[in-house]
């Protein structure tokens, strides 16, 4: 059982959750639509996001009912019941470990500026919602992203004359130099505060770490009087192509929090931009004590334990259908141009002949149009016997098409997906193509986890688990590994099972990338890639992202003048890396020079022949 909420605050640090709207988003829910109302609509949806922050070390988690007042749900829902929903939704999540806050936000209505409206009709709101919340089961009221301090103290008025002695949480948005946006001072908003009953007081939202650090500063007085909290945003939202991103790295907001402790917060967290994600680095970045279990919707659905959202137990028909005894070979075979496609049959039989293990078929690279490589790949794996690795991107569909192309890849027999962002559309060939984006690549891997799980991203049953292996993209760069990595330790914890990388052109680049990926439970792939002349090597150089050739590749290509023994002087090196990472490496992924299949068949071959190359043709 856990203890008074305020009595653990005053032994420890208690880590509350992130957003709910954020990671409704990206759970598939409209941007804009009304989330409380899911309480009612779709309350496994609920449950299952907050049992996501649960899983990820959260020790307090808020009700999805910051609008859940009369006057933002007017014509829409009914108040007391949607936050009484709201309360036991979460209260079922939170178990016996973790506190459960009645989240209220503002009203919408201040400043007051309609004479038929006026303070007593805000607080009697207000009520209204805190004793839906308190009959629900809550431990607290969290009294959130409040602007105006009028209604902030109306808010706390409410939730002391109904909940009694129930600790009450208070926090405002400061955007800039700890004062409000109307110029308030954040000490005095935290005196009034106190003054009308509020236990704890605080700051979210905002403008990110730095400005609700400065916040904290101005609180730091109040050190050893009232607790303090704060969940900052991840920095500000921009738009990047045609989706919205924030930008501060769990990381570093994790720094930033630790300097809030410093100074006095208790109970720390997330607003805008962060997940479940974030909760789980906080965790182990702070070293804060995490609740010792997970809890498990009724009926045993729940997910497995873990990172939140991993899904793992399996990893996949694919993977685990490999044969034993020796080195998955992946070779890619881009879908052509055109609607000729016996190439395409052929190649496939060829290298499924030479021993490759599978083709991966990318979907429209480049934002250049290829044929459907859904369609190509149940072809190959009927008439070539070889499986497909799918190439599934976030650009050229919505979250319902991207659900609709996972279950037909389920339902044709598609055992492995690669989840990729997607190249941006404005590189296309096409005249008028937009991007979607409703999701990145994480939120993909995720997405496609849930159906292994048997449940479609919105958390409704599916009456089958797909039993996709799940692989993901990295672009390692031996100069600046670490913003990848990141990336690459998100993409594992929201469900991947194996990695194909960009290309890589020498031992040294993969053992390092190999060493750094290690405590990852993933399979690697090492892209493998033939040069064709120094001037391909220039140009993957210094114009591909994410590519590094060697300067003493390069070096060595361009001490040959003919472009014909530079091509030779390459293959000789791709045989050599080739045959050497044979050993050591979970597979290797063969990607066909100028789509070009029969250099990658010889690669296949040397391997499957044990390193012997044969003897080139005069």
């Amino acid at each position: 059982m856990k203890p008074p909420f305020l009595d653990a605050l005053r032994e420890r640090v208690l880590l509350g959750d992130g957003a709910l709207g954020t990671y409704f988003y990206d759970r598939g829910i409209e941007l804009g639509k009304d989330i409380e109302l899911l309480n009612l609509s779709d309350p496994d949806l609920v449950l299952s996001v907050h049992q996501d922050y649960v899983r990820a070390g959260s020790n307090l988690i808020e009700t999805n009912t910051f609008g859940a007042n009369r006057f933002k749900l007017k014509g829409k829902g009914d108040a007391t019941e949607v936050n009484l929903a709201g309360a036991k939704i979460a209260s079922r999540a939170a178990g016996q470990e973790v506190y459960v806050a009645g989240s209220v936000g503002p009203t919408g209505c201040f400043p007051l500026e309609s004479p038929e409206l006026t303070e007593s009709d805000v607080l009697e709101a207000f009520k209204e919602q805190v004793a839906a919340l308190a009959e629900g089961g809550v431990d607290l009221i969290i009294i959130e992203t409040f602007t105006y301090l009028e209604e902030l103290l109306l808010a706390v008025r409410a939730a002391r004359e109904v909940s009694g002695d129930m600790p009450v949480v208070a926090q405002m948005v400061f955007p800039s130099r700890g004062r409000t946006a109307t110029g308030l001072d954040a000490l005095f908003c935290a005196e009034a505060a106190l003054d009308a009953g509020a236990s704890v007081f605080g700051s979210n939202c905002g403008r990110g770490v730095k400005a609700m650090l400065s916040a904290v500063k101005r609180l730091s007085s109040l050190e050893g009087r009232v607790p303090l909290s704060a969940f900052p945003n991840a920095g500000l939202p921009e738009v990047v192509g045609d989706r919205t991103v924030y930008s501060a790295q769990p990381a570093y907001m994790a720094r930033g929090l630790a300097e809030m402790i410093r100074l006095g917060a208790r109970l720390v967290g997330g607003c805008c931009g962060t997940t479940p994600s974030h909760i789980y680095e906080f965790k182990k970045e702070l070293h804060l004590k995490a609740p010792g279990r997970v809890t498990a919707g009724e009926g045993g659905k729940g997910r497995h334990a873990g990172a939140p959202g991993t899904g793992k137990g399996s990893i996949g028909g694919f993977l685990e259908g490999l044969p034993p005894g020796r080195i998955p070979i992946l070779v890619e075979l881009d879908p052509p141009s055109h609607l000729e496609i016996s190439g395409v049959l052929h190649g496939a039989k060829a290298l499924k002949a030479a021993g490759a293990d599978a083709v991966t078929l990318a979907e429209n690279p480049l934002a250049v149009l290829r044929a459907d490589n859904l369609s190509l790949a149940h072809l190959i794996r009927e008439r070539a016997g070889i499986h497909a690795v799918l190439h599934l991107t976030c650009r050229d569909r919505n979250v319902l098409g991207l659900q609709a192309q996972v279950m037909a890849a389920h339902i044709l027999g598609i055992q492995a997906i690669l989840a990729v962002t997607g190249d941006p559309a404005n590189a296309s060939d096409q005249p008028g193509v937009s991007g979607v984006f409703d999701l990145d690549s994480i939120g993909l891997v995720r997405m496609i986890s849930l159906y292994n799980q048997g449940m479609n991203f919105a958390g409704r049953p599916m009456k089958e688990r797909t039993d996709f292996s799940i692989g993901v993209a990295f672009c390692y760069r031996p100069s600046n590994p670490a913003i990848q990595l990141r990336r690459l330790e998100r993409k594992a914890r929201a469900g991947a099972h194996f990695v194909m990388t960009q290309p890589l052109f020498d031992r040294g680049q993969v053992e390092a990338m190999l060493e750094l990926t290690s405590p990852l439970d993933l399979k690697v792939f090492p892209g493998i890639f033939p040069l064709v002349s120094a001037r391909n090597a220039e140009f993957l150089h210094n114009e591909v992202p994410g590519i590094t050739v060697p300067e003493e590749i390069r070096k060595e290509l361009w001490s040959y003048d003919d472009v014909e023994d530079q091509r030779k002087a390459a293959m000789d090196m791709t045989r050599k890396l080739v045959v050497e990472l044979s050993s050591f490496v979970d597979g290797l992924y063969i990607i066909s020079p100028l789509n070009k299949w029969e250099v990658s068949r010889e690669l296949v071959e040397l391997v499957r022949e044990g390193g012997k190359a044969r003897t080139p043709a005069c």
